[in-house]
């Protein structure tokens, strides 16, 4: 929770001359942080999606982008700054990190 309420502070710190909210920034990013949107593979909220059915070998597989709504900000963190197997690399600050935190948080908040 400490960790929420630093990430709301030094957003809507760094937010005062800027046109939009924190949290529409943040929606902007998770949508298009640098090309293909996360929403694609996470969903819209960071539900986690299937994103492809294939198969291989002659056997049926799935492609799933994971849940990520439910992750603290450390391992949210890592894993985006981790190369994995379909991930796109991204490069983004720190600041965008925690922004697309921040709307994770506030979309699993606005779901429950």
């Amino acid at each position: 929770m400490k960790y929420i309420l630093l990430l709301l502070l030094s957003l809507s710190l760094s937010a005062e001359s800027t046109f939009i909210t924190p949290l529409e920034y943040a929606s902007q990013l998770y949508k298009n942080p640098r090309g293909i949107g996360c929403q694609h593979c996470h969903g819209n909220n960071g539900e986690g999606k299937l994103v492809a059915k294939y198969k291989h070998e002659n056997e049926d597989k799935e492609f799933r982008g994971p849940v990520i709504h439910s992750m603290n900000f450390k391992d949210f963190h890592k894993a985006l700054n981790k190369r994995k197997t379909g991930m796109p690399r991204y490069f983004l600050t720190k600041k965008e990190v925690q922004a697309l935190f921040l709307f994770l948080q506030q979309e699993k908040k606005n779901a429950n």
